[in-house]
């Protein structure tokens, strides 16, 4: 549930609690959480709006000659560390402002707000549960990451085959006490590989809960000596970490808009329509839930990672899946993303298909209920069944033929984001890899 503090309410909570310093955090284009950090004394200017900081130095913000921007604390985020010493250290999730008092067009949170306005103004509210996995690897004698599991474990497996298990309960705790309601935690299917699942929550919230997430995760590993890593696929012939996205929408009276008692799957027509939109815009959001060259070294075939682009009620090898819960809980279950994502703008990306689907009354393809991956590729053909993106290159390709997902970003972001990604693939695409010397040094 949201918390609606006001500014005397947080000034009150940080004094009592004995706070001594606050974290005002917010999150770059390519969505890693930044930070600027002030003592209790400047916090009630912080509450005011009124702390700056420079946005050129940041990843994809502004020109050096345009830095100035403010920092906007949402209320609602005040939350002390729990794993605080004897200085308490609190934060607050910030939007970030120009000079001017307008929202900043490069800030992914409002990125994501501007879509959520949009779907609101429809009628809908949007929820979403995500499904985080990451990895846990052994650190050096120097404390850095190496690429050993700390466990044999796969799937369900408990300890003391899952050495991880005791870093998990750990971070589950954490999680708890800030505000977290955890719903499952367990080892995944590859050594070394977890997931911890928390309740579903409207977009936005789920967006900042994702960050805080990562940041729980990587601290409390790191107190156990371990490295935690939401890359996608850190080792080769293993399965690679998503983070599935179930997600329904709500009318503004608080009903599932997805549930119809009438239909034969319960599916109502909104949710045909957004499943469409979804299906269709699939292949140019696909550089914002997946934006890493890494990315596409998990959606490759024999690893549970979707490759095509199709739906179904009743098995996961498709894109999108219809979980068999229904009323309350009717929703969509979208497998591509992975947790390299950032989340507002993959969030904001998503919803925005969704909602071209209902504008423009996209009908889905019938569903796929045979296993996608042991089809021909005429049958695949006949279903008018397409991949995904290849690579990140691929991605980007199909991002900017998309009007409807870069207007959900925006020009700024559009560009800045477009711009990073093709500077990454275009490092990757030069770089000598150990594959190749492997392959051809001796060969050639």
């Amino acid at each position: 549930m949201k918390k609606n503090y006001s500014k005397e309410d947080i000034l009150k909570q940080a004094e009592e609690l004995g706070v001594e310093f606050i974290h005002l955090q917010f999150t770059d284009i390519l969505g890693v959480m930044k930070n600027v950090s002030i003592t209790i004394e400047e916090l009630e200017k912080a509450l005011d709006n009124e702390i700056m900081f420079d946005g050129s130095s940041i990843e994809g913000f502004v020109r050096i000659e345009e830095s100035d921007m403010y920092l906007r604390p949402d209320l609602s985020t005040f939350t002390v560390f729990p794993w605080s010493g004897p200085v308490k250290e609190a934060r607050l999730v910030c939007d970030v402002y120009r000079p001017d008092g307008t929202p900043f067009d490069g800030c992914p949170r409002n990125a994501l707000k501007k879509v959520l306005k949009e779907a609101e103004e429809m009628g809908f509210i949007m929820n979403v549960g995500p499904e985080c996995e990451f990895f846990l690897f052994n650190t050096n004698e120097k404390g850095e990451p190496t690429l050993e599991t700390h466990d044999n474990a796969g799937y369900f497996d408990l300890a003391p085959v899952d050495l991880g298990g005791n870093a998990r309960i750990d971070m589950v705790a954490t999680l708890k006490q800030m505000g977290f309601n955890i719903e499952a935690s367990h080892h995944e299917v590859a050594e070394g590989q977890h997931e911890i699942d928390f309740q579903y929550a409207d977009a936005l919230k789920t967006a900042d809960n994702i960050m805080t997430f990562k940041m729980v995760v990587r601290i409390i590993a790191q107190r156990h000596g371990l490295h935690a890593t939401f890359m996608p696929k850190p080792k080769f012939g293993i399965n690679g970490s998503g983070m599935h996205v179930n997600m329904s929408l709500a009318t503004l009276d608080g009903k599932n808009a997805f549930y119809d008692e009438s239909d034969p799957l319960k599916f109502s027509e909104t949710a045909y329509y957004y499943l469409g939109g979804v299906l269709k815009h699939a292949k140019a959001f696909a550089a914002l839930t997946n934006p890493t060259v890494n990315s596409y070294k998990r959606l490759v075939p024999g690893y549970e990672a979707p490759v095509l682009i199709a739906w179904s009620a009743s098995n996961r090898s498709p894109l999108i899946r219809i979980p068999a819960k229904r009323g309350s809980s009717t929703r969509i279950e979208l497998r591509n993303p992975d947790p390299s994502a950032n989340p507002y703008l993959a969030l904001a990306a998503i919803l925005k298909a969704g909602l071209d689907g209902i504008k423009n009354k996209m009908t889905p393809p019938p569903a796929v209920n045979s296993n996608v991956y042991h089809m021909s590729e005429e049958e695949m053909k006949e279903k008018g069944i397409v991949g995904l993106p290849g690579n990140l290159y691929e991605a980007v390709e199909e991002l900017q033929k998309d009007e409807v997902i870069k207007e959900a970003l925006g020009t700024h972001l559009f560009e800045k984001f477009t711009d990073a990604a093709l500077v990454e693939w275009k490092e990757y695409a030069s770089y000598v890899t150990q594959w190749e010397l492997d392959r051809y040094l001796r060969k050639f």
